[in-house]
């Protein structure tokens, strides 16, 4: 709890089952690391490196990540609540299925990235890049569909309607 593990070499370090609670990794090389079942609630990550790594059931709800370098990245079966993406370099990261309610994603290049059935309620998408995204599935709110970038992005008839619902066009049934 409140640890500092700023500048801290963790590449190809290996959680299981810890618990990092507004724990600092500024700096920090976590490359190649595995994590599972580990929670990092309200950490920092501003410039780590998170290349190779993954984690698996983990939660990281309320962190903030800061010009990190992910790719590439595994994330599996986990909550990423209310964590901060804002502006991250994200392109073709698998977030399927993954619980990602309220995150920032604002500036954030999701581009090519799989999002299937996500759970992004209240995430705010504001300038997102979800440029050939697959989204098929997901749960967005009406702003997400308005304010997010989704050129060529796959979606399902039922995201069609609501997209179309968003941009205020009224279908000839009057819904």
């Amino acid at each position: 709890m409140d640890c500092n593990f700023q500048d801290a070499d963790l590449a190809k370090i290996v959680t299981q089952g810890c618990t990092f609670t507004n724990c600092d990794f500024s700096g920090a090389e976590l490359d190649a690391s595995r994590h599972a079942v580990t929670a990092f609630i309200g950490c920092t990550f501003d410039k780590v490196g998170w290349r190779g790594s993954a984690l698996t059931g983990c939660k990281l709800t309320g962190s903030v990540f800061i010009d990190c370098r992910c790719m590439p990245w595994t994330v599996r079966d986990c909550d990423l609540s209310m964590v901060s993406f804002g502006g991250a370099a994200l392109k073709g990261v698998d977030f399927a299925g993954l619980r990602m309610r309220g995150a920032n994603l604002v500036d954030a290049d999701l581009s090519h990235a799989d999002l299937r059935n996500a759970d992004l309620t209240d995430a705010r998408l504001g300038n997102a890049r979800l440029d050939k995204a697959d989204l098929r599935g997901a749960q967005l709110d009406d702003d997400a569909w308005r304010s997010a970038k989704l050129t060529g992005t796959r979606i399902d008839m039922e995201q069609a309607v609501r997209y179309a619902q968003a941009h205020g066009l009224v279908f000839a049934d009057g819904s």
